[in-house]
């Protein structure tokens, strides 16, 4: 049986006096253990890279959440010192990338970082520190080094009736483990709202009229994948979407999740 590949955007980092694309460990361990799938890190080399021949090698891709900001020039805002950090190298990586994963029917997941680029790529646009907005709950993380405690499933949202998410988790609510902020403002051309959270906060997307599974989320479920059954299923959602893509592109049976 063969294991589909799966594209997995990175962050440019320096540290250690080299300059690193990496990713956190959490979403290349969800991706192997929770969808089933083989992923393989993108560099951030932007427009020298061939998207259409990477397509057709992969059969899904994630865009990962990240500690940096869209850049404000890429929608329209400003950009300031206390919105940032910011990864040029990575927005002019991932959102043409997204773009054409849509194009190509290739299934994509997109998460925290990754919902607002997908907004963004579509022609959205992002409210900054929404924290600072009235009617608008704290979505940061509590402070502190224990990640565990940043990452833990403490906030509702609810799911939209007839939506993409509806059909893996039923409507209504469920609980998960949003960390932002900064959120979609004006929702880009072809997306769909898929889940709110208590504050009207948009938490998830699709787009509309995709050839594949295409969605994103603003929370981690990567974090939790192993033991939390709302991560998990959307994981498994992605895997099965990734399988059904890479036996109809190759012929071949694929590796069970």
């Amino acid at each position: 049986m063969i294991q589909p590949l799966v594209a997995v955007s990175s962050d440019v980092r320096s540290f250690d006096a080299y300059t690193w694309h990496a990713a956190p460990r959490q979403y290349v361990e969800a991706a192997i253990t929770g969808a089933g799938v083989l992923p393989m890190l993108l560099p951030c080399l932007g427009e020298r890279i061939d998207f259409d021949g990477l397509l057709s090698s992969v059969d899904g891709v994630m865009i990962t959440g990240s500690k940096t900001n869209v850049h404000p020039d890429l929608y329209g805002g400003e950009a300031t010192e206390a919105n940032g950090p910011y990864d040029d190298a990575r927005d002019a990586t991932t959102l043409p990338l997204i773009r054409k994963a849509i194009e190509r029917g290739v299934p994509l997941l997109a998460i925290c970082r990754g919902i607002q680029e997908l907004n963004v790529a579509l022609g959205g646009t992002l409210a900054t520190e929404i924290q600072e907005k009235e009617g608008i709950m704290d979505h940061r993380a509590p402070a502190g080094e224990d990640h565990d405690v940043r990452f833990s499933i403490r906030q509702n949202v609810r799911i939209a009736p007839g939506t993409c998410l509806a059909g893996i988790f039923g409507a209504g609510d469920i609980r998960v483990n949003s960390v932002h902020r900064q959120a979609i403002d004006r929702l880009g051309d072809r997306l769909d709202v898929e889940a709110v959270a208590e504050d009207g906060t948009v938490e998830a997307v699709s787009v509309r009229g995709a050839k594949a599974f295409a969605v994103g989320v603003q929370w981690h479920p990567e974090y939790w994948v192993r033991t939390d059954d709302a991560s998990a299923r959307i994981f498994k959602a992605f895997g099965g979407a990734v399988r059904g893509h890479a036996s109809a592109r190759t012929g071949l049976p694929q590796a069970a999740e």
